[in-house]
């Protein structure tokens, strides 16, 4: 059986990749393909081609986009997705059906936090959070018998701690469970968590990969490492599928074989695949990633270091400044850079905070990381402004805090926006 790679020769596509990635990628933008006899058809739905079938499925420039992050990130194969949240939703249910549980770092995105909080005990499946701080011991002492997974941020959002992967990987391989880790704000560039021992790696391309805030997108990485077929913890990769006659999704397809289940089960029946429009424009992104990621970094590490000698603002959490608690695995696993976003707190609270924002010039208030402009965010008066101020406090989003995604205007000039407004909103 093929691996499904998609290197196709299908001429309705207009696409013909021989090895490697197109030296031009054209945009595929078709729902279907056209063919000549009932047998290639057949082999399709049989797993046994790896023509394209039907674009929900795989597309060329979904192709060309997956393999691209499946190298960058050290991967065997990857599967895109619509979102960056429908890619996390894909892995999970993937492995995961009523009863059973996952245990997840409580450092995490608010929207992930809340589909394995909320969303997913509606499926009847359970999440345990943990201090991403937690040892070995207290990782493996949330595990039930049925948990299935290990999650958490290789560089949290919007916490920004650091994933400890020796800790994680190590209770994962004693649980013989998969890792996953989303390291969207990390990027590949500066973050590789296969290497420290991740199984999938998912990533929000809306944010970095794409990094012009144009197109929504997520994808998830297969390490090709992790044994489906030890324990016999994961039939649904080992053993005979009803939906393909019996195919043993480990046995036909190796080290993709959990992408391959993703895609052609869990991606084809909820169907939040990613248009190619937007597979173009990331994979476009991906091209320069290193270029805007070493800028992103060197102008955050600036800014930082600007704003916590700045007498107008209390605090700055940045893992790249020496004074930050995560600052030793910051040079252990990100030795690079610590990435583009960093987060302060004004001196005056939330009101002065909101005057903050009203002053900036150059900087904009957007609802958004990962973009080539500076932009910020209040989250006490916009995200969080339902809650209490007790509330929002113990939900780690004090009054005064400043979420900033720092981008590659010049420094000096991110620098006089942010100082100008600080001055107007402090006096």
């Amino acid at each position: 059986m093929s691996n499904y790679g998609f290197n196709t020769n299908c001429v309705h596509a207009g696409y013909k990749a021989e090895s490697g990635e197109p030296q031009v990628l054209p945009i595929v933008q078709n729902t279907t393909y056209r063919y000549y006899n009932a047998k290639d058809v057949a082999a399709m739905f049989d797993l046994e081609s790896d023509t394209f079938m039907y674009s929900r499925i795989g597309h060329p420039d979904e192709d060309a986009l997956e393999k691209k992050m499946a190298e960058l990130e050290g991967g065997s194969a990857a599967v895109a997705a619509s979102s960056g949240m429908a890619a996390i939703f894909l892995a999970v249910s993937t492995l995961c059906s009523a009863g059973d549980h996952i245990i997840s770092s409580g450092s995490i995105y608010g929207g992930t936090f809340n589909l394995f909080g909320v969303t997913l005990k509606k499926f009847g499946i359970d999440c345990t959070f943990i201090d991403q701080n937690a040892s070995v011991e207290d990782i493996l002492a949330a595990a039930k018998p049925r948990t299935r997974l290990i999650f958490g941020e290789s560089l949290a959002n919007p916490a920004l701690t650091i994933m400890d992967f020796e800790k994680f990987s190590a209770a994962a391989k004693q649980l013989n469970v998969p890792l996953i880790v989303d390291n969207t704000l990390a990027t590949p560039y500066l973050c590789r968590p296969i290497e420290h021992g991740a199984d999938i790696v998912i990533h929000a391309t809306t944010k970095w990969a794409d990094g012009q805030a144009t197109s929504m997108g997520g994808i998830v990485v297969e390490s090709g490492k992790f044994d489906w077929a030890k324990d016999n913890k994961y039939p649904e990769i080992t053993d005979p599928d009803d939906s393909y006659h019996g195919t043993k999704f480990y046995e036909a397809f190796g080290p993709a074989a959990f992408s391959m289940k993703l895609r052609v089960c869990s991606l084809r029946d909820f169907g939040c695949c990613i248009a190619p429009m937007n597979s173009w424009l990331t994979f476009q992104g991906l091209q320069h990633l290193p270029v805007r990621m070493q800028r992103h970094t060197e102008n955050a590490q600036a800014l930082a270091e600007f704003l916590e000698a700045h007498p107008k603002v209390e605090w700055v959490n940045y893992p790249g400044l020496k004074s930050n608690n995560n600052y030793e695995l910051a040079q252990k696993y990100l030795p690079d850079g610590a990435g583009g976003v960093l987060t302060f707190g004004v001196k005056g609270g939330r009101e002065a905070g909101e005057r903050f924002l009203e002053n900036l010039k150059l900087t904009s208030i957007v609802v958004h990381v990962g973009d080539i402009h500076t932009c910020v965010l209040h989250p006490a008066s916009t995200t969080h402004r339902q809650l209490t101020e007790e509330e929002q406090i113990a939900a780690g989003i004090p009054p005064e805090l400043i979420r900033a995604s720092v981008g590659l205007e010049n420094i000096e000039d991110i620098k006089a926006d942010f100082d100008q407004a600080l001055n107007a909103a402090v006096k």
